[in-house]
């Protein structure tokens, strides 16, 4: 456990490569039997060893089990990628090893070894190597027939041979990025212009030479937030929010134009999010990076999805649900008030340290999401314990536990409906989420009074 918490955390980031990849599996192999002989009934240790090893085969000798693992490494440890690599079934022999100190290990209760043990296991085991780079792409420009764009974070360049339409990869050269522009025109019928806005995912348009412009295609602010939120690289801060990257934004940064049968096509790189297209009807569409060194609409990050990318927010609404209702069972009995909302006060801090603030995608947020939970549970059986010494009464826990769950939801539905579209900025949704945990908290707490008396 030792070696997987200290290679897979520390020494991947520091030396990636077969060496602590290899020692990765090996120790895994080594860690998961005993982990998994857990879930199994008793006397599964030999069922526990062929099972991981099964898993292990399957995930990396095919696309289909490594696709699987990383969807279920992604639910419980932040945006993880496994990769099929026949080469890891080297590590296979350990689990040999791991039967060997299976069979000359002394007999513990169970209870003892699942207290020690499992939580380090768990946090071990699930822990991930470093994501690979974001690409981004940053220049692009018109080479002879094609057109070029250089996505960094994959040493790749991309080129397209019919307007944008499809792309293929090639080794990344050094050259293309002199003629990389901000804006550019197509020479014909009259003088099309094009532009970047510098700072936005927006592009715009001219038909007098560049003497009057107006806007061609843009995405706007409140979606670009939220693809912040998807895209944006690590290193996160303590609460687990991305900083801003300036050397790959998430903003149209270069353009190209190249005339073509029947009109012209425009070709924009707009950073992480990848490239944008205007073919020649004058459609745009937003291409963005998959798991191949290629880039497709079908990748593109969405910009509106409903409940997407708001883990803060929900966390934020439950901690506000839990105040609520703690302060609704205060209410419930005025005259020891007091004493319940002090011990409230101290068990809501302790909440507050614990719940998983910044538990969004590829944070590997496993321990904070654990202790979160468990923080609540621990919160909810301490509230309840207080109000059976307060001698609350069936109907009186029952409108403090309501006051509680309506205002968590009326703090998170408004960021639900930002993920999805409207409102349209998330400043605009924090200010409804003001206004109705407010109102909602303000009635639950009447309601809650009423109630008791």
């Amino acid at each position: 456990m030792i070696v997987l918490l200290v290679n897979d955390h520390l020494l991947k980031q520091a030396w990636p490569g077969f060496v602590t990849g290899k020692l990765s599996d090996v120790a895994g192999l080594l860690v998961a039997p005993p982990l998994l002989a857990l879930l199994l009934r008793r006397g599964a240790d030999a069922a526990a060893v062929l099972l991981t090893g099964a898993l292990f085969a399957a995930v990396k000798t095919t696309e289909t089990g490594a696709e699987a693992a990383s969807q279920a490494w992604t639910l419980v440890a932040g945006h993880s990628r496994v990769l099929a690599d026949p080469t890891d079934l080297l590590a296979l022999p350990a689990l040999a090893l791991a039967w060997w100190v299976r069979c000359h290990a002394h007999e513990v209760p169970t209870r003892t070894r699942t207290l020690i043990a499992l939580p380090l296991a768990v946090l071990a085991v699930t822990a991930t190597s470093a994501v690979p780079p974001v690409p981004a792409s940053r220049d692009v420009w018109i080479e002879g027939t094609a057109i070029v764009t250089k996505v960094e974070g994959r040493e790749i360049d991309l080129l397209s041979l019919d307007g944008g339409a499809t792309w293929t990869p090639r080794p990344t050269r050094p050259d293309g990025r002199d003629t990389a522009q901000s804006a550019a025109c197509v020479h014909g019928q009259g003088q099309r212009c094009y532009r970047i806005v510098k700072g936005l995912m927006k592009v715009e348009e001219s038909d007098d030479g560049g003497r009057t412009w107006r806007p061609s295609w843009e995405v706007p602010s409140g979606r670009v937030h939220l693809l912040e939120r998807a895209l944006a690289p690590e290193p996160y801060d303590i609460f687990g929010r991305a900083g801003h990257d300036p050397v790959r934004p998430i903003a149209s940064v270069t353009l190209a134009v190249q005339r073509r049968p029947g009109g012209h096509v425009v070709v924009v790189a707009n950073g992480l999010d990848g490239v944008a297209v205007r073919n020649e009807a004058g459609a745009w569409r937003r291409l963005g990076f998959g798991r191949s060194d290629n880039v497709s609409e079908a990748d593109a990050t969405p910009l509106r999805r409903f409940a997407w990318q708001v883990d803060d927010e929900n966390a934020v609404a439950v901690l506000a649900g839990l105040g609520v209702f703690a302060l609704a069972l205060g209410v419930s009995r005025p005259r020891r008030s007091v004493a319940i909302t002090v011990a409230i006060t101290v068990v809501s801090c302790a909440c507050a340290t614990m719940l998983p603030l910044g538990a969004g995608e590829g944070r590997g947020a496993l321990v904070t999401g654990v202790l979160g939970i468990l923080a609540l549970i621990l919160a909810l059986i301490t509230l309840l314990g207080l109000a059976g010494v307060a001698g609350l009464k069936a109907r009186e826990l029952t409108a403090a536990f309501g006051a509680g769950v309506f205002t968590a939801l009326a703090v998170a539905l408004p960021f639900h409906g930002w993920s999805a579209g409207w409102p349209e900025d998330h400043g605009t949704a924090l200010g409804l989420s003001v206004v109705l945990g407010l109102a909602t908290a303000a009635t639950g707490l009447v309601a809650a009074r009423r109630t008791a008396t």
